[in-house]
């Protein structure tokens, strides 16, 4: 297996609810003209809380300065893990659950701190700059290492001979509660040449919709039936797009595409208190029990919560596992 650290140095913003006013220019010609911004590395979510946008330097040149506009603090290094060809897997999973155990797992063990973001084409795992020598010491033994420099895959070596570590105390992790919403998500795919035909659309849902069934408060309680989530990536030229049902409905059906499966998704979504960027092993805490049950997910991180999907069928086993693991510290 092959792991390529993409030629992006990304940022981690969030722009505030009540100030997505301030931003609409920006964010319109950040998804929409292409040819005006060399912005290539592009990701908004909308949540209950806020707007999450992951975006390269290029990008982040575009949002000004403002009361209503956070950025975390780092730069953001996107790895990709891409098979060789000759990896034959028993597993049938797709998403995050494929990288579980070869990828996450290992990173937490060092307290390197992640952020995900799932497409519909592939995964994107963030990883702090200042992390890098830790990771590639980590990963070394499992993947042959690559960094993406103007379109050339040069081969990275670990200088440190695996002895590299980030020199963090180990600390049980914390057992966050989770959220299961009553929505059916699709994760779907768009050519981008037809952008422009879903443009009204597009601008209606992220700037202007309010889910009829979501809560007044902007908080979501565990009583919650529906929860606001939408996700557009333009990541390289590929479009990756997450929406539940009732958003899918507003796009004309013949320009969005999916799986041929075409399954629905349910979300966990991580976290009672905003998550932070600092703590380890959060992902982990998730991915590794789909992996042992080889069940599918994709993951998005956001600048204030996690989110796991997972396909439909699963939710009850996902349920009860997840309730499981909650017991299991209170047993010990």
């Amino acid at each position: 297996m092959d792991l390529h650290i993409l030629d992006h140095r990304l940022r981690v913003t969030s722009i505030s609810k009540d100030g997505l006013v301030h931003f609409t220019h920006p964010l319109i010609k950040l998804i929409f003209l292409r040819n005006r911004t060399r912005c290539k590395f592009f990701s908004l979510t909308e949540t209950p809380e806020n707007y999450t946008v992951v975006l390269d330097e290029e990008g982040f040149k575009e949002l000004k300065p403002s009361e209503h506009l956070q950025v975390e603090g780092s730069v953001w290094l996107p790895l990709n893990v891409v098979s060789s060809g000759n990896v034959s897997s028993s597993s049938q999973a797709v998403g995050v659950t494929k990288i579980a155990k070869s990828v996450i797992a290992p990173l937490a063990e060092q307290h390197v701190s992640v952020f995900m973001l799932s497409t519909y084409q592939t995964d994107f795992i963030l990883v702090k700059e200042q992390d890098l020598a830790v990771v590639v010491s980590t990963l070394g033994e499992e993947f042959s290492i690559f960094r993406e420099v103007e379109g050339e895959s040069v081969p990275v070596q670990d200088v440190h001979n695996g002895l590299h570590k980030n020199g963090k105390e180990a600390i049980q992790p914390t057992v966050h509660p989770v959220l299961i919403p009553q929505n059916h998500f699709c994760v779907m795919s768009l050519d981008p040449d037809t952008l422009p035909s879903i443009a009204t659309t597009l601008i209606d849902v992220l700037f202007y919709s309010n889910s009829p069934k979501e809560g007044t408060s902007s908080t979501a309680g565990a009583e919650l039936d529906c929860i606001k989530f939408f996700s557009f990536s333009l990541i390289d030229g590929y479009i990756s797009l997450v929406m539940d049902t009732e958003a899918q409905r507003q796009f004309p059906a013949d320009l969005l595409f999916t799986s041929s499966s075409g399954e629905l998704w349910r979300m966990v979504r991580i976290g009672g208190q905003p998550l932070g960027f600092d703590e380890c092993g959060i992902v982990a805490q998730i991915s590794q029990p789909l992996a042992d049950s080889d069940i599918s997910a994709y993951y998005i991180s956001t600048f204030s919560f996690d989110h796991a999907l997972v396909p439909e069928e699963d939710i009850g086993r996902v349920t009860e596992m997840l309730r499981h693991q909650r017991k299991e510290p209170a047993a010990s």
